[in-house]
């Protein structure tokens, strides 16, 4: 194999999204895989999508688009589950085909080709640049950042919001926080993985983690380095085998879920509750 591909700047471009997107959408991933929302990744990525097309057909920057949509669907998420009494996965499953719909609406307004949104639609992380790396970076240090800082805080939320209504905690704003930052996430990583597969790659991951451990420490950890190993690996493949980026790291991060099912400790235990636990254990 020639390694002296990895010399060119696209593909060490290319590495560098592929680590900070896996550890990105990761630690978002344990928060939709805790909180069992799995559906929220394609409400969002659909949103983001929708977004990006709507600024290819007016003329503007799509990232504004699918970060300005992504928002617009968090801010309303969470709202319409709070003041509707819905529970959460069916307000994200009408916010979800109502930006499915607007995206195809935009696709069929686009004047020519639709290239540009076929980009957007599969991912093309070998043309990621500079600024798309910086949007990644700044996403990254976020997402990691906060729930460092506001960890215990997180954790009460995840366990169970009322309760942590009922002893002060800021549930509602940290729930809100939790869904701005994973249309944040989508929109940085669109251009790297794609509207179609990048909710994979959040779930895939996180989903791992969790059958490997009960430690919720230990389950953000896990989660970031499979995330970053199915990056790091689907590029690999994808220079070998001369196929799609986005696809071979998806195709990766289900193929680590796999393993990690079949090997998961939690299968040896019958009846153990899905809940998360105060003192920082998943189970």
């Amino acid at each position: 194999m020639d390694f002296s591909i990895f010399g060119y700047q696209f593909m060490q471009n290319a590495i560098l999204s592929a680590f900070l997107a896996g550890i990105a959408c990761s630690v978002i991933g344990v928060f939709v895989v805790l909180l069992h929302m799995p559906f929220i990744g394609v409400c969002m990525s659909h949103a983001a999508f929708a977004g990006a097309l709507l600024g290819l057909w007016l003329g503007f920057n799509p990232l504004l688009g699918a970060f300005g949509l992504s928002l617009l669907s968090a801010a309303i998420i969470g709202p319409l589950a709070d003041r509707g009494q819905l529970n959460p996965e069916t307000s994200v499953g009408v916010i979800f085909s109502f930006m499915l719909g607007m995206a195809f609406l935009f696709m069929g307004l686009m004047p020519g080709t639709k290239s540009g949104a076929l980009e957007l639609l599969w991912g093309s992380i070998l043309t990621n640049t500079r600024a798309d790396i910086v949007l990644l970076a700044v996403v990254a240090v976020v997402v990691v950042g906060l729930v460092a800082v506001f960890y215990k805080e997180v954790q009460a939320t995840v366990f169970n919001r009322n309760m942590a209504l009922a002893v002060g905690v800021p549930a509602t704003i940290t729930l809100y926080s939790i869904l701005f930052l994973t249309g944040a996430t989508i929109t940085a990583s669109l251009h790297s993985v794609g509207g179609l597969l990048i909710f994979s790659l959040i779930l895939n991951p996180a989903a791992a983690a969790y059958q490997l451990t009960y430690n919720m420490k230990r389950m953000f950890i896990l989660s970031a380095v499979f995330g970053v190993v199915s990056g790091w690996t689907g590029l690999l493949v994808s220079y070998l085998l001369n196929i799609p980026s986005g696809a071979t790291i998806v195709i990766t991060s289900s193929v680590i879920f796999a393993v990690a099912a079949v090997f998961s400790p939690k299968r040896k235990v019958k009846g153990w509750r899905r809940e998360p636990v105060a003192e920082g254990n998943v189970e």
